[in-house]
């Protein structure tokens, strides 16, 4: 939260708007500090009493009661928009809500001295991911499982692992990052715990990817849509809001043809030929992704496994063009190839404000306007 003090500027943990607290500074950076909020003095009504580690990764507003939580994430989403892009909304950006407990169908756990956890806040020191909440309790029990699994694996073999999970926890996969010149072998018989359907690991973070047991894949039928896919693909995170969310996706398609840059396994595209569009053709670079995109569209969409910065719009003007890029946005290029397609309509879907207002701005800058807008709190 933003406070200033004797002209300074500075951001400070664990504190609500409209608090009196007292904080200790943990480090001051051209101008700017940075501080913790160790007691409050005037509490406001939005606090809740949480046994969350707050500086565990995802936990930054686990102090404070959801609407208020929903309000502020509308408020940053506004003054970034103003600050950032020079872009005035209408109105306040409705946040649409999400359950607070066991929403997360993919998490990336540390491993450090037989623990799996999140990181807490600016450190390499880890926290319970369990105690966060946002993990389901059966996938809190499979961690508890691979921790007691891997109590005589050598320290520093198992660096990161990454969980997968289907929206009814049916299908989970992990995917193990090991150090480069480790021995995967004895592996095997270490990750196939009770509540597991698939591992894989690979050596080092671009190494290839080493099938374990069972199958890496995890399934999901959304809005007619089948999207199978490997744990290494990116996919997006929420269980609770992923058809929500595509729903109002959908409903600003205007018609095809319908260009789906960043498309992943094809969550929009696929969902889109479900709803009866036609000529639709989704991009994806990821390789691991591009391969289950290839799969999902068995020939009903066009596919292009290529980076968005190599696409160019051939034959008619698509109707409508989603983008879904990664946190850092458009590059310029990628914006320039956004530009040339000449779609009447873009939908931006952005998991990162900042960039967003960035884009935004380019994008009214060369003739578009904003119609509408919607966050989904994801």
């Amino acid at each position: 939260m933003l406070a200033r003090h004797e002209g300074a500027i500075m951001f400070v943990s664990n504190a609500i708007p409209g608090e009196i607290v007292e904080a200790d500074i943990e480090k001051v950076q051209r101008g700017i500090a940075w501080a913790v909020a160790r007691e409050v003095v005037e509490r406001s009504p939005d606090r809740v009493d949480s046994h969350v580690d707050g500086a565990c990764g995802g936990s930054v507003f686990a102090h404070i009661a959801y609407e208020r939580q929903r309000s502020l994430k509308s408020a940053i989403i506004e003054d970034s928009l103003r600050r950032l892009g020079r872009i005035s909304l209408d109105a306040p950006v409705d946040v649409v809500a999400s359950p607070v407990d066991g929403y997360r169908m993919r998490a990336r756990l540390h491993a450090r001295d037989g623990r799996l956890g999140f990181f807490r806040e600016g450190t390499h020191s880890l926290c319970d991911p369990v105690s966060t909440r946002q993990l389901r309790d059966d996938t809190a029990e499979v961690i508890g499982r691979l921790e007691s699994a891997w109590r005589g694996v050598p320290p520093g073999l198992i660096h990161e692992v990454e969980i997968a999970e289907n929206i009814a926890a049916t299908d989970r996969a992990i995917h193990l990052h090991l150090h480069p010149q480790a021995n995967a072998d004895p592996l095997a018989s270490l990750v196939a715990v009770e509540g597991l359907t698939g591992a894989t690991c690979s050596l080092g973070d671009e190494g290839e990817t080493i099938e374990l047991f069972g199958t890496p894949m995890v399934l999901d039928l959304v809005r007619g849509a089948r999207l199978e896919r490997h744990v290494r693909s990116f996919f997006q995170g929420n269980r609770y809001l992923l058809e929500p969310f595509v729903d109002w996706v959908m409903a600003q398609v205007e018609a095809g043809p319908l260009v789906d840059l960043y498309a992943g396994v094809g969550l929009f595209s696929l969902a889109a030929a479900a709803k009866g569009i036609a000529d639709i053709t989704a991009v994806e670079g990821d390789r691991c992704a591009a391969r289950d995109l290839k799969r999902n569209a068995a020939g009903v969409i066009t596919v292009l496994p290529i980076a968005v910065e190599r696409f160019a719009s051939r034959g008619a003007r698509p109707g409508t063009l989603i983008v879904d890029p990664p946190r850092t946005g458009l590059s310029k290029e990628a914006m320039a190839r956004v530009l040339a397609a000449g779609s009447p309509t873009v939908i931006y879907v952005s998991c990162d404000i900042a960039t967003l207002a960035r884009d935004a701005r380019g994008l009214i800058d060369a003739g578009y306007r904003i119609t509408t807008a919607r966050a989904f709190d994801l």
